[in-house]
């Protein structure tokens, strides 16, 4: 099972929404018109056939990282009280505010952080959606463990976290996802190496007592973003059992 692979670089966070919502479209579209246990199947896949995967024309959708200038995003079932500004005074600041259709409440997205959107078909998969989310945790818990920071889970609350069975625990990646016939859209927020004062303005992702992190502040060194989506791309095909491809 393959999925394709785009780094979009910076892109503005509406633009990315069209695009991640393109493909979510036309997932389902496809989904209907061929029924939903049928695979999918995309000429590039073909393309990227090496002859060495039985299932190689299969396509599972894809994997968006783009890196987005400042944004906040709320979920559908979020508080809008956990925005501790207005969104006047985010304009004077040069970022945006969004409501969004995903789950989670408030989170925030810029330059520094590595945002991904898997538009994947979770019925080609294999997964349910627990077994979805646990696979994007456990990818970037092993992503970040190669730079010798150690992360782990906290139950209820999703995403990874530094610390979680302390007082000071802190999330290094925001999860939030939609999923509608078991295709799955939006994704999850991995602090690199972002300016983490821009969640002064908020609660992050709801919580008042929590705090966040980034690679670089855990580690007090750079980290180069490059090597990060390498980790990480690895990882997701590991968790997922998929081949991931750039197109």
């Amino acid at each position: 099972m393959r999925v394709r692979y785009r780094d979009l670089g910076t892109m503005p966070y509406e633009e990315c929404w069209r695009l991640q919502r393109q493909l979510f479209d036309a997932m389902l579209a496809r989904k209907s018109a061929a029924g939903e246990a049928v695979p999918g199947s995309c000429a590039a896949c073909n393309r990227e056939d090496d002859g060495a995967d039985s299932n190689a024309g299969e396509c599972a959708g894809d994997l968006l990282i783009v890196e987005h200038p400042a944004v906040y995003t709320l979920g559908k079932s979020g508080r809008e009280s956990n925005m501790l500004v207005s969104e006047e005074f985010l304009r004077t600041k040069g970022a945006e505010f969004h409501r969004i259709d995903r789950g989670g409440d408030i989170t925030f997205h810029g330059p520094g952080q590595i945002v991904g959107y898997p538009i994947l078909d979770l019925g080609l998969t294999g997964h349910s959606l627990k077994e979805y989310v646990a696979a994007i945790e456990e990818s970037v818990i092993e992503t970040v463990a190669a730079y010798g920071i150690a992360a782990g889970r906290i139950a209820g609350a999703s995403g990874v976290w530094i610390d979680e069975k302390t007082q000071r625990a802190r999330k290094i990646c925001a999860i939030g996802v939609r999923a509608s016939r078991y295709v799955t859209m939006h994704g999850f927020a991995l602090n690199v190496a972002t300016d983490l004062s821009w969640f002064d303005y908020i609660n992050p992702c709801g919580f008042t007592d929590r705090g966040v992190t980034s690679i670089e502040r855990e580690t007090g060194r750079p980290t180069d973003m490059d090597d990060v989506k390498r980790r990480l791309r690895d990882a997701l095909s590991k968790n997922l059992n998929v081949k991931i491809y750039k197109i």
